[in-house]
């Protein structure tokens, strides 16, 4: 899941200034990259795991339990209008939701699972809970699907062929939609743009440039191809060891927690 928060973190100055090249700086030092709600969600989650394990009913419980609660201790992460009121609400609700924070905190499932159904188990408890709307569960899905099938070894092809056979047609290119790609919250205008991110890479640290480089979301849109591009790629030593100073002893303590139980993938060169 440490691919999600570093796409967060590379991404996080883009959002409101969008860059349209693969040519930045990918841990900017003139501007303070930091982890946003995604990777607060996405640590969430993750705890979430850590306490339910493959319990479906108890990790829906703690999916709630554990993003209000990291919710509470980073109130200013960025949160969306309705997901901030949730993270407060003492009784909280799905609101029938197709945002793409439903893909852009689901990584942790498609890392935990011992089989593609209960990775899909796992992401629609964790999902449901406030995107319940179809578009929304599909995305985290398809997110979790593409994350699973890269960490047991898939191909980009076989992966490709069940994302379009169960999910979504993307009949474009990243060349093609990048001068008219606008910012699109929604998982329908988003997983499928941070999918192909993936599919045209050549290596983790590309995979995410290549979801900055078309604008829009570009936090939330290289979270979810970095989740995939970790389990595919696994992460450069460098890119981690800068990332993680990125993170507080909390966010440590759930990343350490989680990687010791479920592994890290060990990093393919070439």
């Amino acid at each position: 899941m440490l691919g999600a928060i570093i796409g967060d973190i590379a991404g996080s100055i883009y959002e409101g200034h969008n860059i349209k090249t693969k040519e930045f700086e990918f841990f900017s030092t003139r501007h303070r990259c930091r982890p946003t709600d995604d990777s607060i969600m996405t640590l969430a989650v993750a705890k979430a795991i850590l306490n339910a394990g493959n319990d479906i009913p108890a990790l829906e419980k703690e999916a709630v339990k554990q993003m209000q609660a990291l919710g509470a201790q980073y109130p200013h992460a960025g949160y969306g209008g309705k997901f901030r009121y949730w993270l407060r609400d003492p009784d909280p609700q799905p609101y029938n939701s197709f945002g793409n924070g439903a893909a852009m905190r689901v990584s942790p499932c498609g890392f935990a699972a011992s089989s593609l159904k209960e990775a899909i188990s796992m992401a629609d408890a964790v999902t449901k809970v406030t995107h319940n709307h179809p578009e929304g569960l599909k995305g985290a899905e398809a997110t979790t699907v593409a994350i699973y099938m890269a960490r047991t070894g898939k191909s980009k092809e076989e992966i490709r062929k069940a994302i379009e056979k169960h999910y979504y047609n993307i009949d474009f290119t990243l060349d093609e939609i990048r001068p008219r790609y606008r910012f699109d919250v929604t998982c329908q205008g988003s997983v499928p743009q941070a999918l192909e991110a993936f599919f045209e890479s050549v290596s983790f640290e590309d995979a995410i440039r290549n979801a900055i480089s078309i604008g829009g979301d570009s936090d939330t849109l290289a979270a979810i191809t970095g989740g995939i591009a970790e389990a595919y790629y696994g992460i450069p030593a460098d890119i981690r060891a800068k990332a993680l100073t990125y993170l507080d002893e909390t966010q440590l303590a759930i990343l350490n927690a989680f990687e010791s139980k479920y592994g890290t993938p060990e990093e393919k060169i070439g």
